[in-house]
């Protein structure tokens, strides 16, 4: 018989909830139906993690937020895990080229988890990225370029049991899917035309550690006329190569 969720499995998935939630907060039910699991349970787990700090809630308007020893916790790991502010300068650089706004991602799992955004000048902007949201591997241009450069057994795995059209659509269907990963490899940088939000469209290129994992991705989204050809390819080669020196940059501060 399979087991169902453990406790240390539910509480991640409400923190990580929570997470995609902020600044704003979320209440009990919604935060239990992106957990996916029974609203008595979330209610039970967020009270007991509000007496250890770690989470916190709005008395005046019911909402759940992370609480302060989240806080402290991601500062103690900030020495091992952080790499945004080696990233940061080439965000920057890359919005105020481009004029499009500009990210930085993580692998986090089976997802990626946006770190950085930085606007670039041009009015019109996407608000699908943001930091702290969370996207699974296949959706938006950073977790499609992720995903496309894994290892051939880790990929292949992850597309077998993916089930990405229930919750973005049949464009996400995994016919589509293994398509555009076959189409990021062999061009180098990842397309996202609109599918996540029709008209915001997205290109993202992968960033590699020193073993040639792709733990990272720096993206950029934009409208329609901005990002498709014949602009596509020269947005392209820039993040290809902005990729490339980031890599170099992670590599060296994280063996150094």
């Amino acid at each position: 018989m399979q087991e169902g969720p453990s406790v240390v499995g539910r509480v991640g998935a409400l923190l990580r909830a929570l997470a995609a939630a902020e600044p704003a907060g979320a209440h009990t039910t919604a935060l239990a139906q992106r957990a996916g699991i029974p609203r008595p349970t979330a209610h039970r787990l967020l009270v007991s993690l509000r007496g250890e700090g770690l989470t916190d809630r709005d008395e005046d308007d019911g909402a759940w937020h992370l609480g302060p020893e989240c806080f402290l916790l991601g500062a103690a790991a900030t020495s091992r895990h952080d790499v945004t502010p080696v990233a940061r300068e080439v965000v920057q650089r890359i919005a105020r080229v481009t004029q499009e706004s500009a990210f930085f991602s993580v692998r986090r799992g089976d997802e990626t988890v946006c770190l950085l955004r930085e606007d670039g000048s041009f009015p019109i902007r996407s608000h699908v990225l943001h930091e702290g949201v969370r996207f699974p591997l296949g959706v938006a241009s950073a977790g499609l370029v992720v995903l496309a450069f894994l290892g051939e057994h880790e990929r292949e795995a992850y597309l077998a049991g993916a089930d990405l059209g229930a919750s973005y659509g049949e464009q996400h269907g995994p016919a589509a899917l293994a398509e555009r990963v076959a189409a990021t490899r062999e061009r180098g940088y990842a397309v996202n035309p609109g599918l996540v939000v029709p008209g915001s469209w997205g290109l993202g290129a992968a960033v590699f550690d020193a073993h040639d994992e792709p733990r990272w991705a720096l993206s950029i989204t934009g409208i329609e006329d901005r990002l498709a050809p014949p602009r596509q390819a020269e947005l392209g080669e820039l993040l290809l190569h902005e990729a490339h020196v980031l890599s170099g940059r992670i590599r060296s501060t994280t063996t150094g």
